[in-house]
């Protein structure tokens, strides 16, 4: 593109203005950014070869060079990340993650702490989630079953089905509500 205006600054840094439009401002230390004739699509090289651009709608799309990792956020607060080996990382404004493997293995981090596997042949995996405070140790269970150790060394379990056992410290049996 031809050149309209080329202005030097005495910090060194260089801005060229193009016929179309665009503006060129390169940076004494190799980093150089261009603003494209709408005002609002901005891509930033820098000197360590890592690319941000910043397009219209305010996506953010970060490239590492060093990691060959690309990481877009999206302006609903969607952050997805790239990676070199395949691998895809969703991070949800809610807090919820989803990795893609490199073989499709699917796993979704839930905000409560619960976490599912989804296996390229169809399997699931669901890991309980822990809750661990200075009184007790809970797990709860993908069935629903919640179990809960206190510091005492009391154990009480309670089932979907409304059933609740309750152990001592030695595992003797205190309570149970069979239904």
């Amino acid at each position: 593109e031809e050149i309209q205006r080329e202005t030097a600054y005495p910090d060194g840094k260089v801005e060229k203005v193009l016929k179309n439009g665009c503006h060129l401002i390169f940076f004494p230390n190799g980093t150089w950014k261009k603003v494209g004739s709408d005002g609002k699509t901005v891509t930033i090289t820098f000197f360590n070869g890592d690319v941000k651009q910043v397009m219209p709608d305010q996506t953010v799309i970060y490239y590492y060079a060093d990691a060959k990792t690309t990481h877009t956020t999206y302006s609903d607060g969607l952050e997805v990340l790239h990676f070199s080996n395949g691998q895809i990382e969703k991070h949800y404004p809610d807090g919820k993650k989803e990795i893609t493997f490199p073989d499709q293995t699917i796993k979704n981090l839930f905000t409560d702490g619960q976490e599912e596997s989804i296996f390229p042949d169809g399997t699931i995996v669901r890991i309980q989630r822990e809750l661990h405070t200075s009184q007790f140790k809970r797990r709860e269970y993908p069935d629903g079953t919640v179990k809960t150790v206190y510091v005492n060394g009391q154990q009480e379990t309670k089932y979907v089905s409304g059933r609740v056992r309750v152990k001592d410290k030695d595992g003797n049996i205190i309570m149970d509500t069979k239904l």
